[in-house]
């Protein structure tokens, strides 16, 4: 399958064949297999962000005992390396930068 640069946004969820405003954080080489992937790897972190976010209204159930809080932390590990592994070489410089991954 023929790979084609994509423009991924990590903080707003944006996967996009065209740079439009600042969708470029990062900056990949995938096929849409591997795009469809990512995608799936993204609904995992809003499903996880929003039932993090409803558990936060229940005062005695501590962060760290929190599944939702570490299906969040696992997905945005499995999105990370997926964008290093179909990075371009400015977007793993970044990534290794950031420190998000044990590289």
């Amino acid at each position: 399958m023929d790979k084609n640069k994509y423009y991924v946004n990590i903080a707003t969820k944006e996967i996009s064949l065209n740079k439009d405003g600042n969708n470029d954080e990062f900056i990949v080489q995938a096929t849409e297999d591997e795009i469809l992937t990512l995608r799936e790897i993204f609904d995992e972190i809003e499903m996880a962000d929003n039932e993090s976010f409803w558990r936060s209204h229940v005062p005695f159930q501590p962060y760290h005992q929190d599944q939702a809080n570490d299906d969040f932390d696992a997905a945005m590990k499995v999105a990370f390396q997926k964008i290093y592994d179909w990075g371009e070489d400015e977007t793993k410089a970044l990534i290794k930068e950031m420190n998000v991954l044990e590289l």
